[in-house]
């Protein structure tokens, strides 16, 4: 079976080198162009073991378009693909398309779905694999795989411990039944769809009266993208790591910095307290919470707003 990969960064490399090392002709492969420094992992592999590699996005000219067809697919597999590409690069191998999605589809269609599962509070997830068409993750389900949402996982630890290494072993899983001509194409359930936006700076600001685990999943639910925004003297400041502990905050207003330690910096809840460990000022790199304290002079009493 002559299959193109197309997707990007590390799950696109490793479903690459997860193909060959099952035996599986890579006749192709399609990622972003990245730079002369630093290129995409997909793009870098597959030019090392010599594979033809297009960019992405370069699919839709006509000439491009020809050089793809000419490799003959009989299956695209779409590991990561960002770009919303046209009917006939999905339509073109005699197998179809088929493509990864870390979502239990059809809740959490759209880009930033492993975002909202965390900022939602939700306690279990999943990836899918799906035919893709026309719309923006509705085509019919191939297969799914659920893992659980840990109270203190974030975008970071859910997609790399959990959401990437099975990505990689279900992406195995389905091209084998697609191989072996028994890939089911499981109709969505429309009536249980979601869509959410991608998760951007304009959906990270953090409301401090918001209950205390609202507030908590929106920042690790935006972990390490796009980072949870606060405010402090008017200046942005974006919050990362950080861990949501019970003891009552005595009184204090939501967003007050109750102690500045070490550990990190302590702030007041609705219903608890927020140690916070990592943040990010505006044009600099992340610091420690205690590092920027101690810079910015942010001593108890002050208010994040």
């Amino acid at each position: 079976m002559r299959i193109v990969v197309i997707g990007q960064a590390a799950f696109g490399e490793a479903v690459f080198k997860a193909l060959l090392e099952r035996g599986e002709t890579v006749v192709g492969a399609a990622a972003p162009a990245g730079t002369p420094d630093r290129p995409d992992p997909l793009r870098a592999v597959a030019a090392a073991h010599g594979v033809p590699v297009f960019e992405t996005r370069a699919l839709k000219r006509p000439d491009v378009f020809q050089q793809y067809a000419a490799l003959e697919p009989d299956l695209n597999v779409m590991a990561f693909v960002t770009d919303i590409l046209p009917e006939r690069v999905l339509a073109l191998p005699r197998l179809g398309t088929i493509q990864y999605h870390p979502s239990l589809l059809p809740r959490h269609r759209g880009g930033s779905a492993i975002n909202w599962a965390i900022i939602q509070g939700e306690t279990r997830t999943g990836l899918t694999i799906f035919w893709p068409d026309r719309g923006i993750d509705t085509g019919p389900i191939l297969l799914q795989k659920e893992v659980e949402i840990d109270p203190d996982d974030t975008v970071g630890s859910l997609y790399f411990n959990k959401l990437f290494p099975r990505g990689v072993e279900a992406m195995l899983e389905a091209v084998a039944l697609v191989k072996a001509g028994t890939a089911p194409r499981i109709p969505q359930d429309e009536s249980q769809a979601t869509y959410e936006p991608l998760c951007r700076d304009e959906e990270s600001v953090i409301d401090w009266s918001r209950p205390a685990r609202e507030v908590y999943n929106l920042i690790r639910g935006c972990n390490p993208q796009p980072g949870a925004t606060a405010r402090l003297d008017g200046a942005p400041l974006k919050i990362f790591d950080c861990a949501l502990q019970p003891e009552a905050a005595d009184g204090a207003a939501p967003g007050t910095v109750l102690a500045v330690t070490d550990q990190g910096v302590t702030v007041a809840l609705d219903g608890g307290t927020l140690l916070v460990k990592r943040v990010q000022p505006p044009g600099s790199p992340k610091v420690s919470a205690a590092d920027f304290a101690r810079a910015a002079g942010l001593a108890p009493g002050r208010r994040l707003s």
